[in-house]
């Protein structure tokens, strides 16, 4: 039987950094949806269709098969069967990847194939809405998150590390104005799961936040099989 994590939390928490990190000391498969949204915009482009055509994108919807596997530990993500890691990585496919996310089709058929890799194999999936509305059964759902002032303070260090000035009270306000939009979408809205274990990350590293995590997975797996 697979088993499945779901982290859910607002931006700059760390989510991606802590489930990757996460899914190769547990050999789970990391989900990256955002590069399932990149292979749908890849889709999209080489068969010219336009954000506006809703018939063609529907159309495309029922052809699109996107899954993710690992080979020799690195991540491909199969488009139609099809390896394309080397195409999916451009500006021009990332714009189009998030229109794709605008569309409610595209949405619902993203999750679908999520869900039905859940189904097979073990996986670990961050987001927004993933223990709330994409894997509402998953096994193990934690909410991560961070005071907006911590998460501005990381947002700060990786921009200034790459020499770009910026100022830190700016930073911290549009991660506000980030998570309120994200609270109040009208499409599965950013909100903990009432079965999610919350984990604040403010005053944790990286390292602690990840054995916080795989403690809460080996416990509820020992209670699964006692």
């Amino acid at each position: 039987m697979s088993y499945s994590i779901a982290i859910d939390g607002p931006a700059g928490a760390g989510k991606s950094t802590i489930a990757k990190n996460i899914a190769k000391k547990l050999k789970f498969i990391y989900v990256d949806t955002g590069a399932m949204y990149r292979a749908m915009g890849l889709y999209f482009l080489q068969n010219n269709i336009k954000i506006e055509e809703t018939d063609k994108i529907n159309q495309a919807c029922s052809n699109v098969n996107i899954s993710i596997e690992y080979v020799e530990g690195e991540q491909q993500v199969l488009l139609n069967g099809e390896n394309v890691n080397g195409l999916i990585r451009t500006e021009e496919v990332g714009k189009m990847a998030s229109s794709c996310a605008t569309q409610k089709q595209v949405r619902l058929k993203l999750v679908e194939l999520q869900r039905e890799l859940a189904k097979k194999t073990d996986v670990i999936m961050d987001g927004r809405d993933i223990g709330t509305y994409v894997l509402p059964e998953a096994n193990l759902k934690v909410y991560l998150t961070a005071s907006s002032k911590e998460r501005a303070g990381r947002r700060w260090k990786e921009l200034t590390d790459k020499g770009i000035k910026c100022d830190i009270n700016d930073i911290e306000k549009d991660i506000i104005a980030r998570d309120e939009q994200d609270m109040n979408r009208e499409f599965a809205p950013l909100k903990q799961a009432e079965d999610a274990i919350l984990v604040d990350s403010s005053h944790l590293t990286i390292d602690e936040v990840i054995d916080r995590i795989i403690e809460l997975y080996q416990h509820k797996s020992n209670s699964l099989k006692g």
